[in-house]
């Protein structure tokens, strides 16, 4: 296994991939954040089933949608986790 990255997920068009490439990331021990962007995540069955693998990694979800019960990142925020991160994968 190569040297474990510092990662950011953007879930710009795909929310659902988006959680499901963040929470397999992780085992790889890469450290993940995921930034969901564009808009609400739809409430499915299957962004659930997500958010739960997302708990067992212990990825917390951020977003750039303000009231939307997760840590909200404004655009300065969004730009420093973006120059701080070693890889970034947009979804």
């Amino acid at each position: 296994m190569g040297t474990a990255k510092t990662v950011v997920v953007l879930g710009r068009h795909d929310h659902t991939e988006a959680m499901r490439v963040a929470a397999g990331l992780t085992i790889f021990g890469h450290t993940v954040r995921l930034i969901l962007m564009g808009g609400p995540v739809a409430d499915t069955p299957e962004n659930a089933v997500q958010a739960e693998s997302l708990e067992l990694a212990d990825v917390q979800p951020e977003t750039t949608v303000p009231d939307q019960g997760l840590p909200y990142l404004d655009t300065a925020a969004l730009a420093t986790a973006l120059a701080t991160a070693e890889a970034v994968i947009s979804l």
